[in-house]
């Protein structure tokens, strides 16, 4: 049913006296455009110079000619009413929605970060992070990205942490083991795999993910120390304890992610 307010009804009765049926019919509202028709036909033609250019290319593109685009917002909104939002077969690009766990230990996710060669083998970085809160709760780094690494992750998340209800993860090899449902099933953890090519499942991962490549491991590689050995403990430690601002939601909540 629908909640309608003593206000409301009043104001429609007086529109039925005053104009009939006909006044009853909701008018079409429509906002003239604040940015200049000009700037958005602009907008436009760089998108459709470059259909693979994005709202926020198109703001840079314009500001170096030194005009004064509108926001990258107002550019996506130009885009999606003229439909050139679209991929390369003509459909139009799949919308993903904002989730957020309830509480803490709801959902954790784990995913694994491809770091820098050290004493000449591959380094990965193997992390869990709680989907509530955005703590990093268990991480090792390692030579291999094996079920025998991800579980030692998993492990000091649940010694520091606690069980959680749920863990979403990818579809490698480490994360669809028996060995790993196996010790989920016997945790009482429901085990869950994203779909293939979707890293927009796993975006809070992914963007600690991308802190730790912008503020720790450029720092390694342009120093040339990952090449031999360095300590990665606190430097995890810093970027995934309580060194990323809050989010969105978070400053509301009191602790930083």
């Amino acid at each position: 049913y629908v909640r309608v307010s003593r206000s409301t009804i009043d104001r429609w009765v007086r529109d039925l006296r005053r104009g009939g049926f006909e006044a009853l019919v909701p008018v079409q509202r429509h906002c003239e455009p604040r940015t200049a028709k000009d700037v958005l036909a602009l907008a436009e033609s760089l998108k459709r110079e470059a259909p693979a250019r994005t709202a926020a290319q198109v703001v840079r593109i314009m500001e170096s000619t030194g005009l004064r685009p509108p926001s990258e917002r107002t550019i996506q909104r130009l885009y999606a009413r003229l439909g050139l939002y679209s991929s390369s077969d003509g459909s139009m690009p799949r919308a993903y929605g904002r989730f957020e766990a309830k509480r803490r230990n709801e959902l954790w996710m784990g995913d694994a970060l491809h770091g820098p060669v050290v004493d000449g083998k591959k380094a990965y970085l193997l992390a869990f992070i709680d989907d509530y809160s955005r703590a990093l709760v268990g991480y090792a780094w390692t030579h291999s990205e094996d079920t025998v690494r991800l579980e030692a992750a998993l492990r000091q998340g649940l010694s520091s942490r606690g069980v959680p209800d749920a863990i979403l993860v990818d579809r490698g090899s480490a994360y669809v083991s028996p060995e790993l449902a196996r010790s989920c099933a016997v945790l009482g953890i429901r085990l869950a795999h994203a779909r293939p090519r979707t890293p927009t499942t796993k975006g809070k991962i992914e963007r600690f993910f991308r802190t730790m490549r912008s503020q720790f491991l450029v720092e390694i590689e342009s120093s040339g120390r990952g090449r031999r050995s360095w300590r990665a403990e606190p430097a995890v430690r810093g970027v995934g304890r309580g060194r990323l601002p809050p989010r969105g939601p978070l400053r509301d909540k009191g602790y930083s992610p």
